[in-house]
């Protein structure tokens, strides 16, 4: 059996081959991915099938997203995406620089299906996510495969996709150091902090540290995509 560690999904394997005293099992694996191989039943007892079918395309979601940001980081409220893209890449430094939650929404049709199981396959994503089909949650993702099932929820038409999208500190901390510097100077905590007032440098984050100056190589983030509806699992 392979038990996911991730998913806690179990399901057997039945193919693989018995050499002499040991048990040969074909596997696939995805980035950094890991299972637990279980031995419950004889190992000479028979097998059919694959251990891992073939992965069958459905649609690929290419319309336009809706992206909204949060503004009290830096982001835009709502934005057009006509493709996805990296964050890091993009013109508006409220994009470039942000680092938070944004949420992605399009609806989309899908035909039926025959009851086959169906899987959304959201490619690459930097760093998770957290997926609503038609007001239901899904779950979040945070390794490849950045995948979620959504057969429970799916219908033919008007399908009502929400991914919410958090990326890491550091493109905002970079962000800010392109701003006048209004941090601690000769180990002494700067004066809006002590009195509880407002900043005026328009930065958005504190630290008592300088990790990164205003050349640091920003991090991917987003959701990068492709995002595919599959089935075959």
């Amino acid at each position: 059996e392979l038990w996911n560690p991730v998913t806690g999904d179990m399901r057997a394997l039945p193919e693989y081959t018995v050499e002499g005293e040991q048990t040969v099992i074909p596997l696939q694996f995805d980035v950094n991915e890991g299972y637990f191989i279980v031995f419950r039943k004889d190992a000479s007892s028979a097998a059919t099938g694959k251990n891992f079918p073939e992965l069958k395309p459905v649609t690929t979601l290419n319309n336009s997203w809706l992206v909204s940001f949060d503004p009290k980081w830096g982001g835009p409220e709502s934005v057009v995406f006509d493709q996805l893209t990296d964050w890091s890449q993009n013109t508006d430094p409220g994009i470039k620089y942000y680092s938070g939650t944004a949420v992605y929404r399009q609806t989309f049709d899908l035909p039926q299906q025959d009851g086959q199981t169906l899987w959304l396959d959201l490619g690459k994503v930097k760093n998770m996510a957290r997926v609503r089909l038609n007001g239901k949650d899904l779950g979040v993702v945070w390794t490849a495969p950045w995948r979620v099932n959504i057969t429970a929820a799916v219908k033919s038409k008007n399908n009502q996709l929400e991914i919410e999208v958090v990326n890491l500190w550091a493109n905002r901390l970079i962000g800010d150091e392109q701003l006048p510097d209004d941090g601690i100077h000769d180990g002494q905590f700067p004066q809006w902090l002590i009195d509880g007032t407002a900043r005026t440098s328009g930065r958005y984050t504190f630290a008592t540290h300088k990790h990164y100056n205003k050349n640091s190589s920003l991090s991917e983030s987003g959701l990068l995509g492709p995002v595919n509806i599959i089935t075959g699992l």
